[in-house]
């Protein structure tokens, strides 16, 4: 009985498993996925990655200015299948967009891809989705989630069971989810917090610091 859309935390969140999450079980993998860490990119200035024009049955990539690309290097970087594809220095060098496509010493763009044209459209795709207020708005039930998780583990000991025989394992989650809504509905209805809010060690430090 898989759901439509499993939402989990960013260590899933890679091309790959949002790929194979759609096409084998028909399941949308909601996650955040790491943005474009590019230079420009980062600066939202500049030519960022999304920026060039991916031609993958010719294996080439244009510019903004027109010119195409001139290798198609598959690699593995970080663990993971890539394509580099890399421009010329003799049209790069002495474009007048230069400054804002790359600061690279020697004087020429490349882009990393991934391996897939599918890995690559969905990791845009996400990319362009968590931008978006809706986005972020269904995704804090994941935070919603981890909170219970956690209250749930501190207040029952469900991580560990009781009992023996999975029988007995079932009943005992069946009263610790009970009780976990009975204590959130008090929390509820007396308007005290979820569960307790945790202050960093930094924060701490600073506290006593101050004192």
């Amino acid at each position: 009985m898989l759901p439509a859309e499993h939402y989990v935390d960013s260590g899933y969140a890679t091309a790959e498993l949002i790929v194979s999450a759609r096409d084998l079980y028909g399941l949308a993998l909601v996650a955040p996925v790491r943005f474009d860490s590019s230079p420009q990119a980062r600066a939202a200035a500049g030519y960022g990655r999304a920026a060039f024009t991916i031609d993958w049955t010719a294996k080439q990539a244009t510019c903004p200015q027109g010119q195409t690309s001139i290798s198609w290097t598959p690699t593995i970087q970080r663990g993971l299948d890539t394509i580099v594809v890399r421009f010329s220095a003799k049209t790069c060098t002495p474009c007048p967009a230069r400054t804002a496509c790359t600061s690279s010493t020697s004087g020429r763009r490349q882009i990393t891809l991934r391996h897939t044209q599918a890995q690559q459209q969905a990791l845009d795709a996400a990319r362009t989705q968590q931008s978006s207020q809706d986005w972020q708005h269904k995704y804090k039930i994941r935070a919603g989630v981890e909170g219970t998780i956690r209250q749930a583990v501190a207040i029952t000991g469900i991580r560990r069971a009781r009992y023996r025989g999975l029988r007995k394992v079932h009943l005992e989650h069946v009263i610790s989810a009970t009780a976990l809504n009975l204590t959130r509905l008090d929390a509820w209805w007396n308007g005290h917090p979820l569960d307790r809010t945790r202050t960093s060690h930094l924060a701490r430090l600073d506290q006593t610091l101050a004192v």
